[in-house]
């Protein structure tokens, strides 16, 4: 096939897309007759191609896709104004532990962070599709064990686990807990449209949820898509010190 004709045919689905397109899906645009190096490198070629625009071709944990470039997020933001609900503490270290020391356990997570995790934390996570349950634990009560998600990934513009932000050293015994907080966007994407991943590498221990930038994907996405009715627009309270 020609080139130029497969490039225009990529670049075209990619940007009617409404989630990240992997290798396989692209190869089925041509009816499987191209191979899957061919397409790599018409997707090489169409990400140098969009490298000096505010718009980026990039590769995440599910696929590809356009999203627009962190340098652009403090426009695009002006067309969405409204500061969207953040996600408490508790939330943040809950998923940073679940990301960092996948799979474990609800104990595992209070056993580090020192005080019982509300039920409530989880199955907003859960609901977000960011962690899930994949198992249980041989022991007593064969425990719960829960690991973040591919949709956790895309939404943070990952492609792997291994691509999260290193942990601190160890911290002092007055402090029972000392690891990196996980940039959370501040967006609330819904699940069929996730939204685009930070295009720089995540900070390290930030409390402040770091703007993810647009997900250009489809015609009419924006820079900060409004925060849906799910159970994180209501700030989950803190935990309670364990018994």
């Amino acid at each position: 096939m020609n080139i130029a004709l497969a490039k225009r045919v990529v670049e075209t689905a990619l940007m009617c897309a409404n989630q990240p397109l992997s290798i396989n899906a692209l190869r089925s645009l041509f009816d499987e007759q191209v191979a899957a190096d061919t397409v790599r490198a018409v997707l090489d070629e169409l990400r140098e191609d969009w490298k000096d625009r505010g718009v980026e071709l990039r590769a995440v944990a599910g696929g590809w896709r356009f999203q627009s470039r962190g340098d652009m997020q403090p426009y695009l933001q002006r067309l969405n104004p409204e500061k969207p609900p953040r996600y408490s503490r508790a939330v943040q270290e809950t998923l940073a532990i679940i990301a960092h020391r996948q799979p474990v356990t609800r104990g595992d997570i209070e056993d580090i962070r020192g005080v019982v995790v509300n039920a409530q934390i989880l199955r907003q996570l859960e609901d977000r599709g960011w962690i899930e349950a994949i198992g249980h634990r041989e022991g007593p009560g064969r425990p719960v064990l829960y690991a973040t998600t591919r949709h956790f990934l895309d939404d943070m513009g990952l492609t792997s686990i291994a691509e999260l932000p290193a942990l601190q050293p160890e911290a002092p015994a007055a402090d029972p807990l000392q690891i990196d907080l996980l940039p959370l966007p501040e967006a609330q994407p819904a699940p069929d449209a996730p939204a685009a991943g930070a295009a720089a590498e995540p900070a390290a221990l930030s409390l402040e949820p770091a703007a993810a930038p647009a997900d250009v994907s489809t015609p009419a996405a924006s820079a900060a898509p409004s925060p849906d009715a799910s159970p994180d627009s209501s700030p989950i309270p803190d935990t309670q010190p364990a018994a």
